[in-house]
């Protein structure tokens, strides 16, 4: 039989690891190219032949998902593999619609096929949506775990937008770590609250490898899901954040709706701040889709660093990136803290903004009256700090997952925001992972068989 050949879309994420763990070494495929979309400056690369393996001698071309029509009738492709996540099912759809009208099948891949198992107990926190809360969720869930006695790793979504080569395993013990891989603003806002925190994290470009050298340090690994993807390991426990803010995204945003489903715990977050008609639509979804699931309520109280630096002034606000591009939020807790601490304006920084960040502007029309901490990249940072320092306000009000003057200079009065998971009501994440110790963390797992290569076809004799 002729391979099939493959085109997988993607974002430097999830289609790298289902290349790694169905395609690489398979010789009933062809992988004749990925796509990309959602982040900058991904296309024009190749994933490596180092990590592609030797069916892939010259590596595999990435290429821009608006050449995928082209590319499809090109390569006559048989299949596309769609492997990224926090978009609407009527995207899902429409991307669907050019595959199968190019002439090929349009494949969404799930859970049984793309998990890793692990040697060691595995806690998972995922979400329906991007900024649901998840990070301050998964350091909780850190911090419940340490206080059992137990050494937590943590393994993070991929975010490989440098060389996939030097980033096939990383490992991030202290703050000196960051640096020596080049980080970008939105991995430093992932692994920095982690390490202060005493946690090492992994992450990286292949996840089989990532996760056997977190087992070897880990007595729990904790899988810290990403935009709002599935797991790549198979989990004990397997907990989803839906979000209030967004009530209804948990049943028209892929893959969100298979995170509901799948779940064990259900977090709901930010009740505190959220309209209470909507937490109540958040709790009756989740019971319609996984009535099996404990649902467990949380609020997500601020800290500001110097209330004085907000009261009175024209503010500009910096929230997280990608929670609002394609997570579609219109604001965060740095606006929430704005509003509280008596901000007599906010600033919109769009007639400020310069290059890639008035690009993104231009992507994203729809984002609030803020900035979108953008930093794939140094030359991005840089666009972001010029445009904050040509922005006319008083003050700044950073309400990113870091402290972005840390890594960028910012010469107007500043103020931070920080929040944290606060449960809320009889049943605690404790609670759950106390189980976990009990049952899975005191007892050694049988340690996972290696994946067999796929059985070469033996050729039969014409007579």
């Amino acid at each position: 039989m002729a391979k099939k050949k493959v085109i997988i879309m993607g974002a430097a994420g999830r289609d790298f690891h289902n290349f790694n763990v169905i395609y690489r070494d398979n010789p009933d495929y062809d992988v004749v190219a990925f796509t990309a979309t959602q982040i900058p400056d991904i296309e024009g690369r190749r994933y490596p032949k180092e990590l592609a393996g030797k069916l892939y001698p010259k590596g595999i071309p990435i290429h821009a998902e608006d050449d995928l029509e082209k590319l499809i009738k090109k390569h006559k492709v048989d299949e596309v593999a769609f492997s990224y996540s926090d978009v609407p099912y009527t995207y899902v759809m429409s991307k669907s619609s050019i595959v199968n009208a190019a002439g090929a099948s349009f494949r969404l891949v799930g859970l049984q096929e793309t998990w890793v198992e692990s040697s060691k107990p595995v806690v998972a926190i995922c979400a329906v949506r991007t900024g649901c809360g998840k990070s301050q969720t998964t350091r909780r869930v850190s911090k419940i775990l340490q206080g059992m006695g137990l050494k937590v790793v943590a393994v993070r979504h991929p975010m490989p937008y440098g060389n996939l080569v030097k980033q096939r395993v990383q490992r991030f013990a202290t703050l000196a770590d960051m640096k020596k891989h080049d980080c970008t603003i939105e991995e430093m806002e992932e692994y920095e609250p982690h390490i202060v925190a005493g946690t090492t994290v992994y992450a990286g470009v292949d996840y089989e490898a990532i996760l056997r050298e977190a087992e070897k340090e880990a007595d729990v690994v904790l899988w810290d899901g990403g935009n709002n993807d599935f797991a790549f390991f198979k989990p004990d426990v397997y907990i989803t954040v839906m979000d209030p803010h967004r009530a209804g995204h948990e049943t028209t945003y892929y893959p969100g709706e298979v995170n509901v489903r799948a779940a064990d715990v259900i977090v709901i977050n930010k009740v505190d701040t959220a309209d209470g008609a909507n937490v109540e639509k958040v709790i009756h979804a989740a019971r319609e889709l996984n009535p099996k699931a404990t649902i467990i309520e949380g609020a997500s109280p601020l800290f500001v660093e110097d209330p004085k630096v907000i009261n009175g002034k024209k503010c500009l606000v910096v929230e997280d990136g990608p929670t609002l591009t394609h997570g579609e939020m219109k604001y965060g807790a740095g606006v929430v803290a704005a509003q509280k601490y008596g901000a007599t304006e906010l600033i919109d920084p769009r007639p400020y903004a310069v290059k890639s960040i008035k690009d993104t502007f231009m992507k994203y029309p729809d984002i609030g009256v803020l900035l979108p901490a953008m930093g794939y990249g140094k030359k991005q940072m840089k666009d972001l700090e010029v445009t904050i320092e040509k922005t006319k306000c008083d003050a700044v009000v950073i309400g990113t997952p870091i402290d972005l003057r840390k890594v960028i200079k910012i010469k107007k009065p500043t103020t931070r925001v920080t929040y944290e998971l606060q449960e809320i009501g009889a049943v605690t994440l404790e609670d759950i992972l106390k189980k976990l110790k009990k049952g899975k963390a005191n007892a050694k797992k049988k340690a996972p068989a290696k994946k067999k290569a796929p059985a070469k076809k033996k050729a039969t004799k014409k007579k």
